[in-house]
């Protein structure tokens, strides 16, 4: 398996000398070479980052144990050990410690010169931040967790939020921690269906719910899916409204602002490290989501680690996200107050009334630190924004991807169009560990097209089918020792056979993601695709993101979907589905100009047996291409079988391969 045509890629940014001896990460590096034992900093910053990294995975409890250190986590009741069990599954992190994660994320509301700071700023399309300062968060928690206790909710208890991503949301989901419930959350723009697919199977006791949300400068009433949710989920003891369209409560439905005004000093239940925080849910394109279970301790300290270490983010930065409360950065982004830094919500469309909508929040809001999509960014591209020249940029100092792998000229954009001295993180993980395998580290160069390293304390590697690890060489990203975030257990999952299936059945004992990588010799990662879609041709082992990059850079292509099928008789059909953009036509020269395109810019290999044009490609409810899905529709799997339609954006997109798989078999 190799990484065909690849050149030797180019570094875009460099931090400056001061910009990295500044950094977080630098201070913690030379703090824990002093206290435990991790190695004296090289001179040279990459070989200062690589020592710490391997240092962090063969050291594990040494280097968490000075994690919880440096961050000063406040346990209630100090850990026996930090890791009893080093194994997967089954690792046991801490054991003997308790804590909150609520009173944790508080923290900062504690200090009176805080206290007036903002803790959240709230946007809509409207443009007009709302600001919640720490105290009065710590107000509102508080309050809400005194009337969640009132209301009979305890300790492992489910709440769930049918909300979007506004000051509420996060205001909900830390009282939920605070009493030492479970808090599990969609976004209002998914259907009664699929919301009732991932909440059934937890059985809250409590629905905080809005009454809509504007996107797209509409309002979207939600009030006859909330009273679906209602009647389907038996187990509910309250159901509290939020008016954000400025409607009544429902009958027998609590008022938002009744619940969190009264001046109440919030009480923080201690809990066991491995205790539930929350359960997060897989895309569920085939049968029921998987309900994932992260623990209130390992949430800590994996975002404690991962923002305040690899992101540099920390106190007087102020921290925004573009996602939904449906997707795990959502989380993340919560976990931007572990590290006493304001957390920006934005709740509207990355498109009104414009494509640079996110620009201008970022602008509007002063944020130091802007996350979006990797396809937001070839939008952005492609619209021929252009936001360092007409938005006022210049506290950001870091502008990071996910979702998807940012392509090569996404990188060339930020540089280009943002500023020359932007750092760029493109970063990759998964909802599965509510954090990052490999992405960003302030101290390190960014080179095109590539992950800056693997995140401290990952023992990311690169395995061929055999379980031999690969450099220069695309294999599967697999995990070989636990993260404190890995999930404790999947619901309704007893004897854990579906947790094991996930992730463990090709390589016992090691975590298997499903995407295939890339470990460079210089220490840095490339991520290709899902390693369950991957195309195979003649034995050579293909990522369809280089395929999407290369034929989306293309002006007539909207969107693509590429697949590989292996026939019955032993052949195999790779076929390129394309969305146009307005106005562009489907015609033997844009086939011709594909087909060079990929020849060109990758290989032989890579050019499709067919280009055919469909009106739009099929997603999941959180944005990821439907691959497996419709390769196994056209493999002959009927539709209800090869996906769960309440988890797909538009079930009749799905049509189309279904009529086209029965006409290739007529």
């Amino acid at each position: 398996m190799t990484t065909d045509n690849r050149t030797e890629p180019t570094a875009l940014w460099r931090p400056t000398p001061e910009r990295s001896e500044a950094a977080r990460l630098t201070r913690f590096h030379a703090w824990a070479a002093r206290h435990h034992g991790a190695p004296t900093p090289a001179a040279d910053p990459e070989a200062a980052y690589a020592d710490l990294h391997r240092w962090s995975v063969e050291q594990l409890p040494e280097f968490w144990s000075a994690v919880t250190e440096w961050f000063d986590v406040r346990f209630s009741t100090p850990y026996e050990t930090v890791l009893a069990e080093d194994a997967m599954p089954g690792a046991r992190w801490f054991p003997g410690a308790t804590l909150n994660y609520a009173e944790q994320a508080l923290r900062a509301s504690e200090d009176p010169e805080r206290a007036a700071e903002p803790a959240v700023i709230g946007v809509d399309e409207r443009l007009e931040p709302e600001t919640v300062t720490w105290g009065t968060l710590r107000a509102r928690v508080g309050s809400l967790a005194a009337e969640l206790r009132r209301l009979g909710v305890g300790p492992g208890d489910r709440v769930c939020g049918y909300l979007p991503n506004v000051p509420e949301a996060i205001t909900a989901l830390l009282a939920t921690a605070a009493v030492g419930a479970v808090w599990t959350s969609c976004a209002p723009d998914f259907g009664a269906r699929s919301v009732l697919d991932r909440f059934r199977q937890v059985e809250p006791v409590v629905l905080i719910t809005v009454d809509g949300y504007r996107y797209g400068g509409k309002e979207h009433d939600r009030r006859g899916t909330v009273a679906e949710l209602r009647e389907e989920l038996p187990t509910l003891r309250a159901v509290v409204h939020v008016p954000l369209l400025g409607t009544p409560a429902p009958e027998g439905a609590l008022e938002w602002d009744d619940l969190v005004s009264a001046k109440v000093e919030p009480v923080f239940e201690q809990v066991s490290f491995d205790h539930p925080l929350w359960v997060l849910y897989s895309s569920g394109t085939t049968g029921l989501p998987k309900a994932i279970v992260q623990s209130q301790g390992g949430i800590l300290v994996e975002h404690l680690k991962q923002l305040g270490l690899q992101s540099d983010v920390g106190e007087g930065d102020r921290f925004f996200w573009y996602t939904s409360t449906g997707w795990m950065m959502w989380n993340f982004l919560v976990g931007s107050l572990l590290v006493g830094a304001t957390a920006i919500t934005y709740d509207g469309s990355p498109g009104y009334p414009d494509g640079a909508a996110q620009w201008r929040v970022a602008e509007l809001t002063g944020a130091t630190f802007f996350g979006t999509s990797a396809a937001y960014i070839t939008a952005s591209a492609k619209a021929e924004l252009h936001p360092g020249r007409d938005f006022d940029l210049s506290r950001v100092g870091c502008v990071a991807t996910t979702g998807s792998p940012l392509p090569p000229d996404g990188f060339r954009w930020i540089h280009d169009e943002v500023s020359p001295a932007m750092w760029i993180a493109s970063v990759s993980g998964g909802t599965d560990v509510c954090s990052c395998f490999a992405g960003a580290a302030p101290t390190l160069p960014v080179y095109v097209g590539e992950l800056q390293a693997p995140s401290l304390g990952v023992a990311l590697e690169s395995w061929s089918p055999a379980g031999e690890p690969l450099v220069d060489e695309v294999g599967e990203l697999v995990v070989t020792r636990p993260m404190p975030s890995m999930p404790v257990r999947f619901w309704n999952d007893a004897d854990g056979s579906r947790y094991r299936e996930s992730y463990f059945e090709m390589f016992p004992g090691t975590w298997r993601h499903g995407d295939w990588t890339t470990l460079t010799g210089r220490n840095t990662v490339i991520i290709h695709g899902r390693s369950d879609s991957t195309l195979n041709r003649q034995g050579i082992r293909m990522g369809s993101a280089d395929i999407y990059e290369a034929v989306e850079r293309l002006p007539e292509i909207r969107e693509s979907l590429v697949l590989g099928i292996e026939l019955p008789d032993g052949g195999y059909w790779m076929p390129l589905f394309v969305h146009l953009a307005d106005g562009a036509t489907l015609d033997d020269d844009l086939r011709d100009r594909i087909k060079r395109t990929l020849r060109a810019e990758l290989s032989p290999r890579h050019v499709p047996d067919e280009v055919i044009e469909v009106p739009a490609v099929p997603h999941t409810l959180t944005g990821k291409r439907l691959e497996v899905p419709v390769k196994r529709m056209l493999q002959g799997t009927p539709l209800e079988k090869a996906v769960n339609p309440g988890s797909v954006d538009d079930v009749e997109l799905l049509r189309i391969y279904e009529r086209l798989a029965r006409s290739r078999t007529a």
